[in-house]
């Protein structure tokens, strides 16, 4: 019953909207006749006059170097077999919607009606011009080695078989790691390879690329190993036909380091497994069932490395670490073909990367507190976002040292920073904040001790070299923590405001100084400073601490009423309130008050726009201020429009240089083709990019709703107002949010 719900939600999921998985959506404006003139006639004689005289501008004018086909016949689909080219289309289309989702690359899937290989050979070669590389998929073997190599041998953009070379590259770091493990020499590993189709002799061959010795390899198909004395090996087979006494894969697999299964389901026994030799590696990468299941691997052999095509498994051999970010590498820089040289680069880059710490968000991922590199994880997880800026410069980088690249990398490092800023808007909006923080590190103090995010994030602060934090909580906890997830603690200081002491007793009087006229006397005072939001604000009044960053447990009254108890207000502010900076296509957004004043006055609206537009100035953003509304510059009347104008006067008296203007919608503000249009009065000189909302609600609705449905990228929240620099993490922020908003405390306590 269960598979019938499963495979009737697949169906719901395929047909219900608009059919299929994909669509093709213009990148360009096309909303006026203007636009249209430029994107066809006659605006695209321009492009295709230059195109014709130099034909590696077709890199340039349009959208080849991010275009890929994928191709297939359909005629071996992974556990369906010869389905014909219509049925398998739904697997293309997925294959599509990876390829999107994991590095941005645009496919057009292109099922072929025909099984003659020559057919798809000239059809691929005839598409040459359109596309910026070839993915081949699901073509039954050996038709699958015949088209893969004769277009690599006649076309002049990347081929790419990823049913061999996918699963290849991914075992194969998986196998350079639990070589390292086992304290084997590559060299000198035995290995076993079971399944002699497309996957497995891509496989062996390339664990020979990877080191393995030749004389050290065994091939076994559906009739036993291949050995020199078989007859009726085609020639793809036949290059692995070697003398040994070995005829069954039994035989094969006694005393061996590895087996390799890319065959079929309980090709394996137990009995196969024990008779390995120790610390054994096994990888049954057999879909969906493997040649044995996971456990009576480990039932037989708890000393072995085990790695399977499944997810509820730990090791998990998935294509999807590799293909996309190939392609991403050999796109970017207009690699001609895929070489072995990038094949293996891949594959290290995707090995070196399991042995780096794990980050929260994939952890979050996988619900989990803890990823280490060991025996069971020695292949990354396939959600984690570091691969596509870990293999796609690898790949680039190989290429163009093989001379294979027609636009060669200048330098890995700016090529990894451009992914990331492409990918990733924060990281480009984040890179000078981070820049400036650590040229002048400051000390934060984090109330929460507890939370294992704080943790990873205090490690990553010190190894940055942005900040110097300070956990607040008890020493034992602290300690266990950093163990539990295996971080190291140097440069951390843990302090539990529980612990009475001097430093505690000193901040007591300076906590009764403050409040002593506010009902609390000496006793309580001292006693009050095992709350570690107070000892926090009051760390922060004294100078011990340059910033403070609370939230994550706790709601914004937890951590703000402490510190503006102890820490007045910067000069000139009445008031605090919060900003928050959405990433849409990249370009950043200030929107303010999102969290703190439910309906803020005319002199409060005025603050919060004034402190918004320094928060940009910080982004190195110049800001063009709009205070929004119902109405349109007096379109309609009420109490908030006044309200806003009274907050636009005050403005404009503190700061007449600053850009600001209002009443209007929020349409208005954004589009500055129709503010023009309609408004041209308006000081603004395009759309603007803060945005002062007239009321809690509608501030926080507003960037809620552009995150949740727009996709919109979240920094923030950033507190402004008081003296001291003080900030609130959502509670769902992950590592990286935190890091980000401590840089952004820094650059708020050096400026303070």
């Amino acid at each position: 019953m269960q598979k019938n719900n499963k495979f009737r939600e697949a169906l719901d999921y395929h047909q219900k909207g608009r059919p299929g998985k994909t669509q093709i959506q213009a990148t360009k404006p096309t909303a006026t006749q203007n636009d249209l003139s430029l994107a066809y006639s006659p605006g695209v004689a321009g492009p295709c006059i230059e195109i014709a005289k130099n034909p590696d501008d077709v890199f340039k004018y349009t959208n080849r170097s991010n275009l890929v086909a994928v191709i297939t016949n359909g005629t071996a689909v992974l556990g369906l077999g010869n389905i014909g080219p219509a049925a398998s289309k739904p697997v293309m289309e997925g294959k599509a919607v990876l390829f999107k989702r994991f590095a941005d690359i645009d496919v057009f899937d292109l099922e072929l009606d025909t099984e003659d290989p020559q057919e798809i050979i000239r059809a691929c070669q005839l598409l040459e011009p359109t596309f910026g590389g070839i993915n081949l998929e699901d073509i039954k073997a050996p038709d699958s080695f015949i088209i893969e190599d004769t277009l690599r041998e006649t076309m002049g953009i990347p081929v790419f078989h990823d049913d061999q070379h996918g699963t290849a590259i991914i075992a194969g770091a998986g196998l350079l790691n639990a070589c390292e493990l086992t304290g084997r020499d590559i060299a000198t590993t035995t290995v076993v390879v079971n399944g002699a189709g497309a996957a497995g002799i891509a496989t062996a061959k390339f664990v020979l690329e990877l080191g393995i010795s030749p004389e050290n390899l065994l091939m076994c198909d559906s009739r036993g190993v291949i050995h020199d004395e078989r007859e009726g090996l085609n020639e793809y087979k036949q290059q692995f036909a070697v003398k040994t006494e070995a005829r069954s894969l039994a035989d094969a697999m006694k005393g061996l380091d590895v087996f390799i299964g890319v065959s079929v389901k309980d090709a394996v026994t137990q009995d196969m497994v024990k008779s390995m030799a120790d610390d054994c590696i096994v990888f049954a990468l057999a879909n969906p069932d493997p040649e044995i299941p996971y456990e009576k691997v480990k039932e037989v052999r708890p000393d072995a490395i085990v790695a399977t095509g499944r997810t509820d498994y730990p090791n998990q051999v998935n294509n999807v670490l590799g293909f996309p970010y190939i392609f991403r590498g050999a796109l970017d820089v207009h690699a001609t073909t895929v070489t072995e040289s990038m094949k293996v680069a891949a594959a290290k880059a995707i090995a070196a990367l399991a042995r780096e710490p794990v980050p929260d968000s994939v952890l979050s991922a996988y619900e989990v507190n803890t990823i280490e590199y060991g025996k069971d994880y020695i292949i990354p997880k396939p959600f984690d976002p570091r691969v596509l800026g870990i293999v796609a410069p690898a790949v680039a980088a190989a290429a163009t040292e093989a001379g294979v690249a027609r636009c060669p990398l200048d330098s890995v490092q700016a090529y990894q920073e451009e992914l990331q800023a492409r990918f990733e808007s924060r990281y480009g909006v984040m890179r000078s904040i981070t820049v400036r923080a650590k040229k002048e590190p400051q000390s934060i103090v984090f109330p929460q001790g507890a939370d294992l995010r704080i943790l990873r994030a205090a490690r990553r602060l010190v190894d940055e070299n942005i900040a110097r934090p300070i956990i607040l909580g008890r020493q034992p906890k602290f300690e266990a923590a950093l163990a539990e997830l295996g971080i190291d603690g140097a440069g951390i200081d843990c302090i539990d405001p529980r612990t009475r002491d001097a430093r505690r007793e000193s901040y007591g009087e300076a906590y009764f100084a403050e409040r002593g006229r506010r009902g609390i006397t000496a006793s309580d005072a001292q006693a009050d400073l095992s709350n570690p939001y107070i000892y926090a604000a009051v760390m922060l009044q004294q100078g011990d601490a340059d910033a403070l960053i609370g939230g994550l447990t706790t709601y914004y009254p937890k951590t703000l009423k402490p510190v503006l108890e102890m820490v007045p207000m910067e000069e000139g502010r009445t008031t605090v309130s919060a900003v928050y900076i959405l990433l849409i296509n990249g370009q950043p957004y200030f929107l303010a008050d999102c969290a703190v004043n439910p309906e803020p006055t005319a002199e409060q609206l005025a603050e919060i726009a004034l402190s918004a537009a320094k928060v940009a100035h910080d982004f190195d953003v110049t800001p063009g201020v709009a205070m929004i509304s119902y109405s349109n510059f007096g379109s309609a009347r009420g109490e908030e429009v006044v309200r806003l104008r009274k907050a636009i006067e005050l403005c404009q008296a503190q700061e007449p240089d600053l850009v600001i203007d209002g009443e209007m919608q929020a349409d208005t503000a954004v589009d500055g083709a129709l503010l023009r249009r309609r408004h041209p009065f308006s000081t603004l000189n395009g759309a603007a990019n803060v945005l002062v909302f007239p009321n809690l609600t509608a501030a926080n609705a507003a960037y809620k709703l552009l995150h949740r449905l727009g996709g919109a990228e979240v920094i923030g929240p950033i507190l402004t107002g008081p003296s001291k620099a003080v900030h609130v993490a959502q509670r769902d922020a992950e590592v990286g949010d935190i890091v980000n908003l401590a840089a952004i405390a820094v650059i708020d306590a050096q400026r303070k």
